[in-house]
């Protein structure tokens, strides 16, 4: 059946009514669950990013390696990873040992313990940017951290912030995250915001990624108004768009230049990418950089990292930074035991992530293509994105021409075959899955492509 047209495709949606259906039976403790859960919890999930899921959010029981296991008895290959931070994969060994070696000896202390400068030193030797770097316990958090300092390092108020990347739930910058085209246009350049409750922004200034004509308006608009420059440097959270060439050294000269900061958020691509994240990677340093997700393989724990000049306001306490479980031990522990597996063998563990996730993807696009079907993939190695569009997009707006219905359609299928997939296209590696995973996964889709 391979090789027939994109319309005959999308009219049949990958089955999806006979997929939903198939879902349906075999995760009725699933579903059972969840009906409970919403007497009780707010929305019946924890975040709301869950409740996209379909058919409704699945309950699970277990999690090993790169594979995932429901209430139901089911077993999935999982590329959601919980959404980015089991870089290492589910119960890794190193971080369980060092977990449960270490609550045997205390949940927190509310004190310094030695795991704080450990895990400081073993930062400030890997990320480039990283003179000194302080911890909090989510992305959200720490970006907030590094902000309040691009404020009191430059006495400046306002910041950049690109459409489409995110950078957490606060209202200062949950803005312009995934607009509608008619809230774009009604805003003509403001921020938008996000939900009911918000309060209105007066700091962040929008502009468009890749767009160099952009950013250099707007420091034009704001002059002397401008703090930092915030941005995912690949964006991870906007269909994994990455810099054109060329792209993140311009937004290293303008902000030297005219005096800003530049910051990256590296909550997705920190010890994803590389070692060092994407200042490696790309071979960009900034002046700070956020960090949550995979650090803490798993565990809550953020960080910022920069040079020393700005984390010297910190440390003076001219710039307040707090928090009852920053630098954790439990999360703390994970995170040594993390960074010893990722940095060990000369960093093989990323050349292994980075061939099975571009074999994924090639993998991915030349079978859906072949099918007739127009498909776009975006990102490095072992986190990409897959969309169903008829070009690459470069910036935000771009993104909006792709199929949605048609990848959640695609994502249900997989799901009833065994493979779970995040419902907004991105795929996550971890350094658990194997060539007989990536193997699994492209049978599947094949199978899916052939009924």
């Amino acid at each position: 059946m391979l090789g027939h047209s994109w319309n005959d495709m999308a009219a049949n949606n990958f089955n999806s009514s006979a997929r939903e259906a198939s879902v349906r039976a075999k995760t009725a403790e699933s579903a059972r669950l969840y009906n409970r859960a919403q007497q009780s919890l707010a929305g019946g999930v924890s975040t709301s990013l869950r409740r996209s899921a379909r058919p409704y959010p699945l309950y699970f029981s277990s999690g090993k390696g790169a594979a995932i296991h429901d209430v139901d008895g089911n077993s999935y290959v999982d590329y959601a990873m919980a959404w980015g931070p089991l870089i290492l994969g589910h119960a890794p060994p190193a971080v369980e040992r060092a977990i449960v070696a270490q609550a045997s000896r205390g949940l927190t202390y509310g004190a310094q313990h030695n795991l704080e400068y450990e895990v400081a030193e073993r930062l400030t030797s890997i990320i480039p940017c990283a003179d000194q770097v302080c911890f909090a316990n989510s992305g959200t958090e720490i970006v907030q951290v590094a902000l309040r300092l691009a404020r009191a390092a430059t006495g400046r108020r306002k910041f950049l912030k690109f459409e489409g990347h995110y950078h957490g739930w606060d209202d200062s910058v949950l803005l312009s995250y995934r607009p509608s085209a008619e809230q774009i246009a009604a805003a003509n350049g403001a921020p938008v915001g996000v939900g009911l409750g918000q309060l209105p922004s007066t700091q962040a200034v929008i502009v468009e990624w890749n767009n160099r004509q952009s950013v250099e308006a707007a420091f034009a608009a704001n002059p002397g108004e401008i703090s930092a420059i915030i941005c995912e440097p690949l964006a991870c959270n906007c269909s994994c768009l990455p810099p054109l060439d060329g792209f993140l050294e311009f937004l290293r000269e303008i902000t030297n230049r005219h005096g800003a900061l530049l910051i990256f958020d590296e909550v997705i691509t920190g010890f994803r990418l590389a070692p060092g994240g994407a200042q490696e990677h790309y071979g960009i340093t900034p002046d700070l950089a956020t960090y949550a997700k995979a650090i803490g393989a798993g565990t809550p724990l953020s960080a910022l990292a920069g040079k020393r000049e700005f984390m010297d306001l910190i440390a003076s306490g001219k710039v307040v930074h707090a928090g009852t479980l920053n630098g954790n031990p439990i999360s703390l522990a994970a995170a040594k035991a993390a960074l010893d597996e990722l940095t060990k063998d000369g960093g093989n563990i990323y050349r292994e992530m980075h061939r099975r996730g571009d074999t994924l993807r090639a993998g991915l696009q030349t079978m859906l293509q072949a099918a007739g079907l127009p498909v776009v993939t975006n990102g490095v190695g072992p986190v990409f994105h897959l969309s169903f569009a008829a070009s690459p997009p470069r910036n935000y707006r771009d993104t909006m021409k792709a199929d949605a219905a048609l990848y959640s359609d695609f994502a249900l299928a997989l799901l009833d075959e065994g493979v779970m997939v995040l419902p907004d296209g991105r795929w996550y590696l971890s350094t658990a899955h194997t060539d007989d995973d990536v193997a699994a996964t492209l049978a599947a889709a094949r199978r899916i492509l052939e009924q």
